[in-house]
């Protein structure tokens, strides 16, 4: 079994380093330590995205995942492709929104945070289109219990929008486990997608 230890380390460094042994060594079975919650939910489910079953020990601040891979089912890339249903036309534009606050704009802080509310309400008009919502920094408050577009969000992942929410910016304000809408991701997600964007719009 390969043993890795990612204790100390910041993101995205476990699942880089957990994506390697997969990828370059071709591990089968594998046990990754880190030290805090988000970094053990990215590790946890790149695993389970490539066909490792997985479980999971938790002894204080130590999260212990060990991996099996499976010969049941397919692994799938992360980030995944746009919902099919969402748009099945090859010329459609991928567009990925990165929201890296809680409010638009400088100046009054409660007209930036209803200008933010109002973009999320309108996003929909983006139609298919709409390929990826990322919430970093301060953004990452827009989706917990209680933010004031939160119904609007979980509406929108129910319609097959992939939403992805950076785990370390949720770790470092402490809102893990208020978090109520996404995916918690890291930062190598997030790039990938860029990649993979046509077009990325940051706020």
């Amino acid at each position: 079994m390969k043993e890795i230890d990612c204790r100390g380390m910041a993101c995205p460094s476990p699942v880089l380093q957990t994506r390697a042994a997969v990828e370059h060594e071709g591990v089968t079975a594998i046990q990754v330590v880190v030290d805090n919650e988000a970094a053990q939910q990215n590790v946890q489910r790149y695993l389970e995205s490539r066909g490792y079953r997985t479980t999971l020990d938790v002894a204080g601040s130590e999260y212990r995942i060990t991996g099996a891979a499976s010969t049941a089912g397919k692994a799938h890339p992360e980030p995944g492709p746009a919902p099919t249903h969402r748009s099945s036309e090859s010329d459609r534009q991928k567009i990925m929104v990165l929201c890296a606050s809680d409010r638009i704009g400088l100046g009054d802080d409660a007209l930036g945070r209803k200008l933010m509310v109002n973009f999320i309400k309108t996003l929909k008009e983006m139609g298919p289109d709409l390929w990826r919502l990322v919430f970093v920094n301060n953004g990452v408050k827009l989706t917990i219990d209680g933010a004031p577009a939160i119904e609007e969000l979980q509406v929108y992942e129910k319609e097959g929008l992939e939403i992805l929410v950076c785990g370390t910016c949720l770790d470092h304000f402490a809102l893990l486990d208020r978090k109520k809408v996404g995916t918690t991701t890291n930062m190598l997600d997030i790039v990938t997608a860029m990649q993979l964007a046509d077009k990325v719009i940051s706020l």
